[in-house]
């Protein structure tokens, strides 16, 4: 709970402070197909600072975000600052980051990747390096996403549920998955919980069929 709280507490700073931060750089990504929440989308490549943290699905990201964020607020050689972006992501580890903006999650042996998406500026070698050994930096290559989009808590419950309506109409059109199922975040956790804006993705084979 002490680990939640001190995660919440720090994006309710970022938002405090830093006022454009309600428009902050998101992924790039094309929309191939679209029908009610679902969508097919290709995203082309970006680089993510990420971490490893253990813990459930609805407290590890809070565990990581204050390590990214700290390497975004200086961290970092030459200790200077990064724009946030959105969404932040999570996965599990051993699998390589499938999203870029926003934030995502995904278990793994009770092991979870958390990724802050870098601003397009940057390339690997323009990037502050983070001083934090904990925190990594990774290219993400292009690659093509099916996703599904809803509003509403946090909660494990309503991510199964929502993964299990993603994956049902993947199967329906026999769209192969190629990695673990992405979280994705997008607000601060003071913003009502009707009003969020959550996703979960899958990476998929580019031609999108089994």
């Amino acid at each position: 709970m002490k680990t939640i709280q001190t995660g919440i507490i720090s994006m309710l700073l970022i938002l405090i402070t830093v006022p454009e931060a309600m428009a902050v750089e998101e992924a790039r990504y094309t929309l191939v197909e679209k029908e009610e929440s679902f969508e097919i989308r290709d995203y082309a490549p970006s680089i993510v600072a990420e971490t490893l943290v253990e813990g459930d699905l609805e407290e590890a990201g809070s565990q990581a975000f204050g390590r990214l964020f700290r390497y975004i607020s200086g961290n970092n050689t030459p200790r200077a600052k990064i724009a946030m972006t959105a969404p932040v992501t999570q996965q599990p580890e051993g699998q390589k980051i499938a999203m870029t903006a926003p934030v995502t999650q995904q278990p793994a042996g009770g092991k979870w990747v958390v990724s802050f998406m870098m601003p397009a500026s940057y390339d690997m070698a323009s990037l502050p390096r983070p001083l934090d050994p904990a925190v990594r930096l990774r290219e993400i290559p292009a690659r093509r996403m099916a996703v599904v989009r809803y509003s509403g808590s946090w909660s494990r419950k309503a991510y199964l549920e929502h993964r299990a309506k993603l994956e049902a109409w993947m199967a329906a059109r026999q769209l192969q998955a190629i990695g673990e199922p992405v979280w994705a975040r997008y607000d601060a956790p003071f913003k009502p919980w009707f009003l969020r804006r959550n996703e979960i993705l899958y990476p998929i084979a580019q031609d999108g069929r089994k």
